[in-house]
């Protein structure tokens, strides 16, 4: 493929993960607690960031997860076919990816719109 060629759209199996989540802003990584409530924990140059379960959370996120047909770490535009659709409908999304797959995390009320923006996109979304 040549550099001008734009590839197909990766669709995908997803799945909404059980619970509602929470972002912290985290200053010291080596202070979080591992635990069950932990999705994903990111460390960036601005110290870094806690995905955490939370059901109680009034303004929590809704978990999407793609790595159960886990997918090479150099395949592209996996993540871009998930939030693309998402973005050209202005809802928010938080990411996160492990070495099999994508966490994209979606406002908990705009879940139902998200799961039908997706799948119109052609993914296949279980709830």
């Amino acid at each position: 493929m040549n550099g001008s060629s734009i590839p197909a759209a990766r669709t995908q199996n997803l799945r909404v993960l059980e619970g509602r989540f929470v972002l912290e802003r985290v200053s010291d990584v080596r202070t979080v607690a591992l635990g069950s409530d932990l999705l994903a924990l990111v460390l960036g140059p601005d110290g870094g960031a806690a995905m955490r379960r939370d059901d109680t959370a009034e303004d929590g996120w809704a978990a999407l997860w793609n790595g159960d047909d886990a997918h090479d770490p150099e395949a592209t535009g996996m993540l871009s076919a998930i939030v693309a659709p998402l973005a050209a409908v202005e809802l928010p999304v938080w990411t996160a990816a492990s070495y099999d797959g994508d966490l994209v995390l979606v406002p908990s009320g705009r879940l139902e719109e998200a799961v039908t923006v997706l799948r119109r996109a052609g993914h296949q979304v279980a709830v």
